[in-house]
Protein backbone atom coordinates (compact mmCIF):
# COMPACT_ATOMS: atom_id res chain seq x y z
CA UNK A 1 0.00 0.00 0.00
CA UNK A 2 1.24 3.46 -0.93
CA UNK A 3 0.72 6.49 1.27
CA UNK A 4 0.20 10.16 0.50
CA UNK A 5 1.04 12.95 2.94
CA UNK A 6 -0.81 16.20 2.31
CA UNK A 7 1.71 19.02 2.57
CA UNK A 8 0.62 21.74 0.14
CA UNK A 9 -1.30 24.09 2.41
CA UNK A 10 -0.27 27.62 3.40
CA UNK A 11 -0.87 27.22 7.14
CA UNK A 12 -2.40 30.65 7.68
CA UNK A 13 -3.26 30.05 11.35
CA UNK A 14 0.35 29.15 12.12
CA UNK A 15 1.78 32.40 10.86
CA UNK A 16 4.34 33.85 11.31
CA UNK A 17 6.00 30.41 11.59
CA UNK A 18 4.69 29.40 8.18
CA UNK A 19 5.78 32.60 6.45
CA UNK A 20 9.18 31.04 5.84
CA UNK A 21 8.56 27.36 6.60
CA UNK A 22 5.99 24.91 5.20
CA UNK A 23 3.63 23.70 7.90
CA UNK A 24 4.74 20.01 7.74
CA UNK A 25 8.33 21.07 8.41
CA UNK A 26 7.50 22.83 11.66
CA UNK A 27 9.45 21.24 14.49
CA UNK A 28 7.79 19.74 17.54
CA UNK A 29 10.09 18.49 20.28
CA UNK A 30 13.08 18.49 17.91
CA UNK A 31 11.46 16.76 14.96
CA UNK A 32 9.31 17.99 12.06
CA UNK A 33 5.67 16.97 11.86
CA UNK A 34 6.24 15.18 8.57
CA UNK A 35 9.24 13.31 10.00
CA UNK A 36 6.98 11.71 12.62
CA UNK A 37 4.72 10.47 9.81
CA UNK A 38 7.59 9.16 7.69
CA UNK A 39 9.13 7.28 10.60
CA UNK A 40 5.79 5.76 11.61
CA UNK A 41 5.04 4.72 8.03
CA UNK A 42 8.47 3.12 7.66
CA UNK A 43 7.97 1.23 10.93
CA UNK A 44 4.65 -0.06 9.57
CA UNK A 45 6.32 -1.31 6.39
CA UNK A 46 4.70 1.36 4.20
CA UNK A 47 7.65 2.75 2.30
CA UNK A 48 6.27 4.17 -0.97
CA UNK A 49 5.25 7.74 -0.19
CA UNK A 50 3.77 10.54 -2.28
CA UNK A 51 3.92 14.09 -0.91
CA UNK A 52 2.04 16.95 -2.54
CA UNK A 53 3.56 20.41 -2.33
CA UNK A 54 2.73 24.02 -3.18
CA UNK A 55 3.70 26.60 -0.55
CA UNK A 56 7.51 26.71 -0.20
CA UNK A 57 7.75 23.39 -2.03
CA UNK A 58 11.49 23.66 -2.53
CA UNK A 59 12.13 23.52 1.22
CA UNK A 60 10.20 20.25 1.49
CA UNK A 61 12.18 18.76 -1.38
CA UNK A 62 15.44 19.94 0.16
CA UNK A 63 14.76 18.63 3.65
CA UNK A 64 13.17 15.28 2.78
CA UNK A 65 14.93 14.45 -0.49
CA UNK A 66 14.17 11.01 -1.86
CA UNK A 67 13.18 9.74 1.59
CA UNK A 68 16.14 7.40 2.01
CA UNK A 69 17.13 9.02 5.31
CA UNK A 70 13.77 7.88 6.67
CA UNK A 71 13.82 4.41 5.15
CA UNK A 72 11.18 5.25 2.52
CA UNK A 73 10.96 6.30 -1.12
CA UNK A 74 9.34 9.69 -1.75
CA UNK A 75 7.75 10.97 -4.96
CA UNK A 76 6.48 14.54 -5.15
CA UNK A 77 3.29 15.90 -6.65
CA UNK A 78 4.04 19.59 -7.13
CA UNK A 79 0.92 21.71 -7.55
CA UNK A 80 2.29 25.22 -7.86
CA UNK A 81 -0.91 26.59 -6.36
CA UNK A 82 -2.55 24.41 -3.70
CA UNK A 83 -5.49 22.42 -5.05
CA UNK A 84 -7.21 21.74 -1.69
CA UNK A 85 -7.44 18.23 -0.33
CA UNK A 86 -9.43 16.31 -2.94
CA UNK A 87 -7.86 18.27 -5.78
CA UNK A 88 -4.39 17.46 -4.49
CA UNK A 89 -5.16 13.77 -4.26
CA UNK A 90 -6.67 13.68 -7.75
CA UNK A 91 -3.59 15.46 -9.11
CA UNK A 92 -1.41 12.70 -7.61
CA UNK A 93 -3.48 9.67 -8.68
CA UNK A 94 -1.01 8.71 -11.41
CA UNK A 95 1.65 8.29 -8.71
CA UNK A 96 -0.61 6.37 -6.32
CA UNK A 97 -1.46 3.42 -8.55
CA UNK A 98 -4.58 1.30 -8.95
CA UNK A 99 -4.86 -0.11 -5.41
CA UNK A 100 -6.30 1.53 -2.28
CA UNK A 101 -3.89 4.06 -0.81
CA UNK A 102 -3.45 5.76 2.55
CA UNK A 103 -3.78 9.55 2.90
CA UNK A 104 -2.54 11.46 5.96
CA UNK A 105 -2.91 15.15 6.73
CA UNK A 106 0.56 16.63 7.08
CA UNK A 107 -0.46 18.90 9.95
CA UNK A 108 -1.56 16.27 12.47
CA UNK A 109 0.39 14.36 15.10
CA UNK A 110 -0.77 10.96 16.33
CA UNK A 111 0.34 7.62 17.73
CA UNK A 112 -1.83 5.61 15.33
CA UNK A 113 -0.34 2.30 14.13
CA UNK A 114 -0.49 2.54 10.36
CA UNK A 115 0.25 -1.18 9.96
CA UNK A 116 -3.31 -1.86 11.17
CA UNK A 117 -4.62 -0.38 7.94
CA UNK A 118 -3.05 -3.00 5.70
CA UNK A 119 -5.87 -5.40 6.55
CA UNK A 120 -8.45 -2.68 5.92
CA UNK A 121 -6.91 -2.04 2.52
CA UNK A 122 -7.44 -5.69 1.61
CA UNK A 123 -11.03 -5.63 2.89
CA UNK A 124 -11.83 -2.53 0.85
CA UNK A 125 -10.34 -4.10 -2.26
CA UNK A 126 -12.69 -7.07 -1.93
CA UNK A 127 -15.83 -5.02 -1.24
CA UNK A 128 -17.97 -2.25 -2.72
CA UNK A 129 -16.53 0.16 -0.15
CA UNK A 130 -14.51 3.05 -1.54
CA UNK A 131 -12.92 4.48 1.61
CA UNK A 132 -12.08 3.77 5.25
CA UNK A 133 -11.65 6.64 7.73
CA UNK A 134 -10.12 6.92 11.19
CA UNK A 135 -12.20 8.86 13.72
CA UNK A 136 -11.00 10.33 17.01
CA UNK A 137 -12.45 12.02 20.09
CA UNK A 138 -13.71 15.53 19.45
CA UNK A 139 -11.10 18.16 20.34
CA UNK A 140 -12.08 21.45 21.95
CA UNK A 141 -12.12 23.25 18.61
CA UNK A 142 -14.54 20.73 17.03
CA UNK A 143 -16.91 19.67 19.80
CA UNK A 144 -19.77 18.98 17.38
CA UNK A 145 -17.74 16.33 15.56
CA UNK A 146 -17.83 15.42 11.88
CA UNK A 147 -19.21 11.90 11.48
CA UNK A 148 -20.64 9.01 13.43
CA UNK A 149 -19.62 5.36 13.31
CA UNK A 150 -22.53 2.95 12.97
CA UNK A 151 -22.06 -0.78 12.31
CA UNK A 152 -18.56 -0.04 11.02
CA UNK A 153 -19.90 2.48 8.47
CA UNK A 154 -19.26 6.22 8.55
CA UNK A 155 -22.47 8.25 8.71
CA UNK A 156 -23.03 11.99 8.38
CA UNK A 157 -25.30 12.13 11.42
CA UNK A 158 -25.84 10.16 14.61
CA UNK A 159 -26.31 10.29 18.35
CA UNK A 160 -22.56 10.10 18.96
CA UNK A 161 -20.39 12.20 16.66
CA UNK A 162 -16.61 11.96 16.34
CA UNK A 163 -13.93 13.92 14.51
CA UNK A 164 -12.27 12.82 11.28
CA UNK A 165 -8.58 12.39 12.08
CA UNK A 166 -7.25 13.25 8.63
CA UNK A 167 -6.21 9.61 8.15
CA UNK A 168 -8.01 7.49 5.58
CA UNK A 169 -7.72 4.84 2.90
CA UNK A 170 -9.23 5.53 -0.51
CA UNK A 171 -9.78 3.57 -3.69
CA UNK A 172 -8.92 5.54 -6.84
CA UNK A 173 -12.56 5.17 -7.90
CA UNK A 174 -13.57 7.29 -4.88
CA UNK A 175 -12.43 10.28 -6.96
CA UNK A 176 -13.60 9.05 -10.37
CA UNK A 177 -16.52 11.47 -10.71
CA UNK A 178 -14.67 14.53 -9.38
CA UNK A 179 -13.10 16.87 -11.91
CA UNK A 180 -9.46 17.84 -11.61
CA UNK A 181 -8.64 21.22 -10.16
CA UNK A 182 -9.08 22.71 -6.70
CA UNK A 183 -11.73 20.89 -4.67
CA UNK A 184 -12.27 20.04 -0.98
CA UNK A 185 -12.52 16.49 0.37
CA UNK A 186 -15.27 16.81 3.01
CA UNK A 187 -18.25 17.22 0.61
CA UNK A 188 -17.08 14.20 -1.36
CA UNK A 189 -16.81 12.09 1.79
CA UNK A 190 -20.31 13.12 2.84
CA UNK A 191 -21.67 12.18 -0.57
CA UNK A 192 -20.06 8.74 -0.41
CA UNK A 193 -21.36 8.25 3.15
CA UNK A 194 -24.91 8.73 1.88
CA UNK A 195 -24.24 5.82 -0.49
CA UNK A 196 -22.85 3.62 2.35
CA UNK A 197 -19.47 3.44 0.64
CA UNK A 198 -17.30 4.53 3.59
CA UNK A 199 -16.29 2.33 6.51
CA UNK A 200 -14.39 3.44 9.58
CA UNK A 201 -12.82 2.74 12.93
CA UNK A 202 -12.17 4.70 16.10
CA UNK A 203 -8.72 5.58 17.41
CA UNK A 204 -8.74 6.18 21.14
CA UNK A 205 -5.05 7.04 21.36
CA UNK A 206 -3.16 10.31 21.01
CA UNK A 207 -4.05 12.71 18.22
CA UNK A 208 -3.62 16.44 17.65
CA UNK A 209 -4.56 18.74 14.81
CA UNK A 210 -1.62 21.15 14.91
CA UNK A 211 -3.58 24.00 13.38
CA UNK A 212 -2.70 26.93 15.63
CA UNK A 213 0.26 28.28 17.59
CA UNK A 214 -1.52 27.36 20.83
CA UNK A 215 -2.04 23.72 19.82
CA UNK A 216 1.54 23.52 18.60
CA UNK A 217 2.81 24.71 21.98
CA UNK A 218 0.55 22.26 23.82
CA UNK A 219 1.92 19.38 21.75
CA UNK A 220 5.50 20.61 22.27
CA UNK A 221 5.01 20.65 26.03
CA UNK A 222 3.44 17.19 26.00
CA UNK A 223 6.19 15.57 23.93
CA UNK A 224 8.94 17.11 26.03
CA UNK A 225 7.37 15.45 29.08
CA UNK A 226 6.45 12.25 27.20
CA UNK A 227 9.15 11.54 24.57
CA UNK A 228 8.24 9.10 21.81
Amino acid sequence: MKAMILAAGRGERLRPLTDKLPKPLINVAGKSLVAYHLENLAAAGIDEIVINTAWLAGKIHQQLGDGSNFGVSIQYSDEGVALETAGGIINALSLLGDEPFLVINGDIWCDFDFSALKIQSTLITKSKLQAHLILVNNPEHNQQGDFSLQDKLIKNTGSSMSTFSGIGIYKPEFFAETKSGASPLAPLIREKCEENLVSGQFHAGLWTDVGTIERLQTLEDFLKKNPV
